[in-house]
């Protein structure tokens, strides 16, 4: 009987810690995949209701246009962004056009 419950208790480990390798391996595919951004660059997510993720250079951080959007994004989230990096809540179309003058 004692035997039994230890086999029981033992498998139960075994699939306990297959689903948790399942799971780590899943979630470093994820994690790969939103931190495949070039040296010097970094994503953000823009848009309104949907969100479009751009990689956009590191310098435009010095950029007052674009340190304005970043307190705007501060002040409607707070250091809570819904996907996880900056998310800047602004046309696509703004943010497009701004980067290119930006980047020139």
């Amino acid at each position: 009987m004692l035997k039994t419950m230890g086999l029981i208790r033992l498998s139960g480990i075994v699939n306990a810690k297959k689903k948790l390798i399942r799971s780590l391996s899943n979630l470093n595919q994820a994690v790969s995949k939103g931190l495949d951004v070039p040296k010097g660059y970094f994503a953000v997510y823009v848009g309104k209701s949907q969100k479009k993720r751009f990689v956009v250079p590191i310098y435009l951080l010095n950029e007052p246009c674009f340190q304005e959007l970043l307190c705007e994004a501060e002040e409607e989230f707070g250091y809570e962004h819904p996907m996880g990096g900056i998310t800047i809540s602004c046309s696509e179309d703004f943010f497009s056009n701004l980067i290119c003058r930006l980047t020139e």
